[in-house]
């Protein structure tokens, strides 16, 4: 066995076992239920932001919901507060993400939001339940704060292959209770591979 494979075998252990382990509570129930309410009823949309790594997987779990009959817009939480908080409305609801919980721009998208909608919801996907962000939440998604494979144990890599999979899951149960078909798929796909797929 070489190095690498080592090490590959190694990270995909650690990050399945990362990803298997994630903590189910009532509070995705709650997650779920925000987000149909706020967007499939009042006609709102999700919010979803998160800095650096995180905001790349909030950026995915955005298009991924829009594509799937959700609409959702991804908001960088630094051009928040530079005027694109303009693209909140009332009845939205926001999907946050940080790992650690405290990051700071993150934290401060909630206090401008809440300036202009206080009772907009917040949903927050975290490694840490103790944090400040946690605290101003509806409902608490946990990562499980599993190590990052990262030799260092600093750069986003396992966490971020969890948060990932968090946001599949509130996709998934949404497109289920919602009944998304893939006719209503189609609509949405009109080019490449996906697009042909769903016309069949």
């Amino acid at each position: 066995m070489t190095a690498i494979q080592d090490t590959m075998q190694q990270i995909l252990a650690a990050e399945s076992a990362a990803v298997a382990a994630i903590p189910y509570t009532e509070q995705y129930d709650k997650a779920i239920s925000l987000i149909v309410e706020h967007v499939h009823r009042r006609h709102g949309k999700l919010v979803t932001s998160g800095m650096g790594k995180a905001g790349q997987i909030a950026l995915n779990i955005a298009t991924t919901f829009s594509s799937t009959g959700t609409p959702a817009v991804n908001l960088h939480p630094s051009e928040a507060q530079h005027g694109d908080l303009g693209v909140v409305q009332p009845d939205d609801v926001m999907l946050l993400i940080s790992n650690s919980g405290k990051t700071c721009e993150i934290v401060k998208l909630v206090e401008l939001t809440r300036n202009l909608y206080p009772q907009i919801p917040v949903i927050v996907i975290t490694g840490n339940p103790d944090s400040p962000l946690a605290r101003c939440a509806e409902a608490v998604l946990l990562t499980g704060a599993a190590p990052e494979v990262c030799p260092l144990g600093l750069t986003p890599t396992t966490s971020t292959t969890v948060m990932t999979v968090i946001g599949d899951v509130l996709v998934v149960n949404v497109m289920k209770i919602t009944g998304f078909t893939r006719e209503q798929y189609a609509l949405r796909h009109h080019g490449g591979y996906l697009g042909t797929l769903s016309r069949h």
